[in-house]
């Protein structure tokens, strides 16, 4: 039984949004905050830099791959129940992870359990924006709260990560990370789900398995470029495998009227197709960048946490700017002119990190190009978002928010991946350079998707129980 469009209470609307945005930051935060910490956690823990690269780029993965599970779980349990067992599971992640003695420990408290509870939280967050902010102009508002958030977690990771750990340790990180989730599970009280659970809908545990093996398999061939050419070769190719297994099995429950993962219809509308291949982008050239910058800085500068997270305030401030004045922009501005602009403003920024950097010994030249990156990502990563989720009408808002947040997670994850796998072959300026031409590509990748998206305002589907036509 499909449920009628929610009514709309702007007070409710404006507690609500407190909680979800701070659980965006929070996420975003815990994806880049232990960049700084590379040396720290490596002597800490008597492991390498490859070893934290892999704790980092497991805890994006497991995001990645649970994201659409946990999206499509928002509908048998509700969202608001979703939300708070994923704050719940990303607190407990984070306790273990402060208190890890080693790097497994920290791998199981840090990627597992906080990239799982962060499956289950964030998908809540996108659909109650959408379902509380039916109109063009307070949904742009909303999602530009949420999505500045998100770019500031992942921006200021680094200067607030490093001066945690410079001031007290890595750890206290993580204990900060489950302060926050408490003070979030307490503002959750007010949160009210605008749409009823049913228990009666399917889930395709089939489907989220095979889903998540394929990521799983594509992005752990990736980390295994700089040790075996064939093993990359081999998962790599197992990986797609999957993932064609896994498309597969979904036409065929289609066909036999079962309810899949994964609707083949989320793909059928060109322009959210467009969308996601932006957000892909974006996090993979964000998440990058703040992984070559900080390991670079650390391994080859001798910077320490702290030195290292205040070069990215000059990010954190771009993307500080250009997020506030998100909803002026929506105004004058079509979505499509927003996000190429800021595609061609973050590859300019990636151009100057390669300009001044070069030779030079002082940190500082970084500034002025993560400062144009901040502030190109800041510019487009509201757009992306509402051109995505104003595609799909109310009864797809958890399928198409957890392929969203999947398809965004993965390319944090092989933002981190690419770069460090790059990096890790050979700490030195010839490495560095090579990493930030392959997250420039990436953003021409991007810029090119872009271009193919509608030229004038994108129109929000209706609130209708109907599914689109597949």
């Amino acid at each position: 039984m499909e449920a009628g469009p929610p009514r709309r209470a702007s007070g409710a609307s404006r507690r609500v949004l407190l909680p979800l945005a701070l659980s965006q930051f929070i996420c975003s935060f815990a994806g880049s905050n232990m960049n700084v910490m590379i040396t720290d956690i490596s002597t800490d823990l008597d492991t390498t830099v490859k070893g934290v690269q892999v704790a980092i780029t497991l805890f994006l993965l497991v995001m990645a791959a649970l994201m659409i599970p946990g999206g499509k779980l928002t509908d048998r349990w509700g969202r608001k129940r979703c939300f708070v067992i994923g704050l719940t599971v990303y607190g407990t992640g984070a306790v273990v992870s402060a208190l890890s003695p080693g790097l497994g420990v920290l791998i199981l408290g840090n990627s597992i359990l906080e990239g799982a509870g962060t499956a289950l939280l964030i998908p809540p967050v996108y659909i109650l924006t959408t379902l509380l902010f039916p109109e063009v102009a307070s949904r742009a508002r909303a999602f530009g709260v949420v999505m500045a958030m998100g770019g500031i977690g992942a921006a200021a990771g680094p200067l607030l990560g490093g001066l945690i750990t410079a001031a007290i340790s890595w750890r206290a990180a993580f204990v900060f990370q489950a302060l926050v989730i408490a003070v979030i599970i307490v503002l959750s009280r007010q949160v009210e789900d605008p749409l009823p659970p049913d228990p009666t809908r399917s889930f395709d545990i089939g489907g989220a398995i095979l889903s998540a093996a394929g990521l799983v398999l594509i992005v752990m061939g990736i980390l295994a470029a700089d040790d075996n050419l064939w093993l990359m070769l081999g998962l790599l190719l197992m990986g797609f495998l999957v993932l064609a297994w896994f498309f597969r099995s979904v036409r065929a429950k289609e066909r036999a009227g079962v309810e899949p993962l994964l609707p083949t219809s989320l793909f059928h509308n060109q322009t959210s197709n467009l969308g996601l291949v932006t957000q892909n982008t974006q996090w993979l050239v964000l998440m990058g960048v703040s992984f070559t910058v900080a390991a670079y800085l650390q391994t080859v500068r001798g910077y320490d946490a702290i030195q290292t997270g205040v070069i990215f305030t000059a990010a954190t401030l771009g993307i500080l700017a250009s997020s506030l004045a998100a909803e002026r922009l929506t105004k004058r501005h079509s979505p499509r002119a927003l996000v190429m602009s800021g595609f061609v403003v973050t590859i300019c920024g990636i151009g100057v990190l390669l300009a001044l950097v070069s030779g030079s010994p002082s940190a500082w030249r970084f500034a002025p190009g993560l400062l144009l990156i901040g502030l190109g990502l800041g510019v487009m990563l509201t757009p992306s978002v509402t051109i995505v989720q104003s595609s799909f009408p109310e009864a797809q808002q958890g399928e198409i928010s957890g392929l969203s947040r999947s398809v965004s997670n993965l390319g944090s994850s092989l933002g981190t991946a690419i770069a460090g796998t790059i990096l890790v072959a050979g700490l030195d300026r010839g490495a560095y350079a090579a990493a930030m031409v392959a997250l420039a590509f990436v953003g021409l990748v991007g810029l090119g998707a872009a271009a193919g998206l509608p030229r004038g305002p994108v129109p929000i589907a209706p609130p209708a129980g109907a599914r689109e036509p597949g």
